[in-house]
């Protein structure tokens, strides 16, 4: 890969070879697409990432956001690229021609978001949130509110956030303690502080656009008593002009691990008393209106782990072709053995095997995500509608925590990777490393998503959503099994499988014998063991394509022995790539899925330690 951001062969391996976009061009809203317009974007995203955002990556994590007299400023190399990124439109990409986007399908922005995010997570996040922000307002906003600030939030003239978290409440929303004051012109007076706030204030845009949760007064605790508001950092007159300032103060920003680019920012409401808000959408719909955003943006921050590993990968992986560093472990006591590159050293092809396959595994599972998304918003069929809406439901706590988690453990085995080197700045392994972190916090830890993956998205439907996926998987595994050089994997996905497959009533055992604890305990393992699960099919799915395609270029090229074939793949780039394929899914099968009965088994016999221990005993 020269752009050492994105392997894009593996990209549309899974948007034309495995997933199939050309099934969305049958769908009106995407009639207009064609593998020729997706290429075109697909080139002039990566265009954008390596030209334009990455070189802001080292220099804005040095510079980072600043703070200056009560004021928020985002790193200067931001500028240009920010003004750029808006005008080629990549923010509302995704959205309607007619609020300025180009109907681009959410599995193709999944992809671009993957090229930019790698090329720098941070910078990233400015447009990120005002997408998601605009976006609320287009869906819950009246008409004069979108074209008070949708408009010019779409186009990145004005910037917006997520004020959720406050200090006292943390992932506690239900506990907050902003509040909103009826006025009697219909408006409402906001007090309040938030907190982690990002993209909180900067200087990238004229005006910031806050949706912010607060409790009418009267209105009872808890999560159902919560509203939602439209606060501007600045007013907006009748005209659309800017007005007086509106009591949105910035008390700090945060000094971070990482991404140092992104102002994370305590914003304090109505200090003087004179913030005003629009409730969005009804009253104490808050939290239903803001899962809107808290969704796309939990899958957003998934591709952000997923996108960081992938810099990281590709980096380590050109390191290791460069780097030479002793002589092979299998030349024994030979003299004359020489140096070799690092990476043909066994334990080093191991790790980046291991990378590469966890890599394209969770970049499957986003990709195909995202397809999902846009079959259950553009099919024509309601069956189709719900069936893959109910995928979306009981993956996304599954992208963003087991892509975070899998991002975080990619980035570390990187820098294992350049070894000491990895861990100095010379290097850009040590940013990935420390960027990737946040992933698996912010949005709703990992914890919470696999509390919302066992509480929530099992029982969703019936049940049939969960049961429907996995009917998905049982297909593979049908179909693979016919392959004689795939059988033996695809036994080991079945049996990672119907171990899985087990879990779910094992949990309603639990709670009927009096051991919910058991349940809620073993939520993270399970969501891991969801995880490897679908990246196993996914990768096994994936190979069973690749090893046709393979079998197509040896028989052209005459290449019917093994020696043949081997020195065909060490020219054909297309022939190594899908050698590359296959060995990921064999790797994963035979490295990974084996594990996963074990694991199964150690959550079905309910063990409770954790819980049952005293609290003293933490301390010893």
């Amino acid at each position: 890969m020269s752009n050492l951001l994105v392997n894009t062969r593996d990209q549309k391996f899974l948007i034309y070879e495995q997933i199939g976009i050309e099934k969305l061009f049958a769908f009106d809203r995407f009639a207009d697409y064609s593998q020729d317009v997706v290429d075109m974007v697909l080139s002039e995203a990566e265009k954008m990432a390596v030209e334009v955002i990455a070189p802001t990556l080292e220099e804005g994590d040095k510079e980072g956001a600043q703070f200056k007299d009560g004021k928020a400023y985002a790193p200067s190399c931001y500028q240009e690229p920010f003004k750029k990124y808006c005008e080629a439109g990549w923010l509302c990409a995704s959205e309607e021609p007619e609020v300025g986007g180009q109907n681009l399908p959410v599995m193709l922005r999944t992809a671009v978001g993957e090229l930019f995010a790698a090329a720098n997570m941070s910078f990233t996040m400015y447009p990120g949130l005002t997408h998601g922000a605009a976006n609320l307002v287009k869906v819950h906003g009246t008409e004069e509110q979108k074209n008070k600030y949708m408009y010019k939030m779409f186009a990145g003239e004005w910037g917006g956030t997520m004020c959720l978290t406050e200090p006292g409440a943390g992932s506690d929303v239900g506990a907050l303690r902003t509040s909103a004051k009826r006025l009697p012109d219909g408006r409402f007076s906001i007090t309040g502080t938030k907190c982690f706030i990002s993209s909180g204030d900067h200087d990238l845009t004229e005006n910031i656009v806050h949706p912010v949760l607060a409790r009418i007064e009267g209105d009872p605790p808890g999560t159902k008593g919560i509203s939602i508001f439209v606060v501007p950092k600045i007013r907006v007159n009748d005209d659309g002009s800017l007005g007086e300032p509106n009591d949105v103060v910035t008390g700090n920003i945060e000094h971070k691990m990482g991404i140092k680019g992104s102002a994370t920012a305590t914003l304090n409401f109505g200090e003087n008393g004179n913030c005003i808000g629009e409730l969005l959408g009804g009253e104490r719909e808050g939290m239903k209106i803001m899962f809107q955003m808290m969704n796309e943006a939990r899958l957003d921050v998934g591709l952000q782990g997923q996108a960081v590993a992938s810099a990281a990968f590709e980096h380590a992986v050109a390191y290791s072709k460069e780097r030479i560093q002793s002589k092979s472990a299998l030349a024994g006591k030979d003299p004359n053995a020489e140096a070799l590159p690092i990476i043909n050293h066994p334990p080093v092809r191991r790790m980046l095997m291991w990378m590469k396959a966890y890599l394209e595994g969770i970049r499957a599972l986003n990709y195909f995500t995202g397809f999902s998304i846009d079959v259950s918003h553009a099919s024509s069929s309601e069956e189709e509608r719900n069936k893959y809406g109910g995928y979306v439901e009981i993956m996304t706590p599954i992208c963003k925590a087991f892509s975070s988690d899998r991002g975080v453990e990619i980035c570390s085995k990187a820098m294992d990777v350049y070894g000491g080197y990895g861990f100095c700045q010379e290097y850009p392994v040590e940013q990935y490393m420390r960027d990737c972190k946040i992933t698996q916090i912010y949005e709703g830890t990992n914890q919470i998503q696999a509390l919302d993956l066992i509480g929530r998205k099992l029982g969703q439907n019936g049940g049939m959503n969960i049961m429907s996926l996995f009917e998905e998987i049982s297909a593979t595994i049908s179909r693979v099994k016919e392959r004689e050089n795939l059988r033996s994997y695809a036994a080991k996905l079945e049996e990672a499988y119907n171990s899985v497959a087990e879990l779910p009533m094992k949990f309603i055992e639990f709670f009927k014998s009096g051991k919910p604890a058991a349940t809620i305990q073993n939520a993270e393992p399970f969501l891991a063991v969801m995880g490897d699960l679908l990246c196993g099919w996914l990768l096994l799915q994936g190979a069973d394509i690749a090893l046709e395609k393979l079998d197509a270029i040896y028989k052209e090229a005459g290449a019917d022995t093994v020696e043949k074939q081997k020195a065909l793949a060490e020219n054909n780039t297309e022939a190594a790539f899908y050698e590359g394929k296959i060995a990921s899914a064999k790797f994963f099968a035979s490295e990974i899925l084996p594990t996963v009965r074990t694991r199964c088994e150690i959550v079905k016999a309910g063990e409770i330690i954790p819980v049952e221990i005293a609290e003293v005993s933490f301390a010893y």
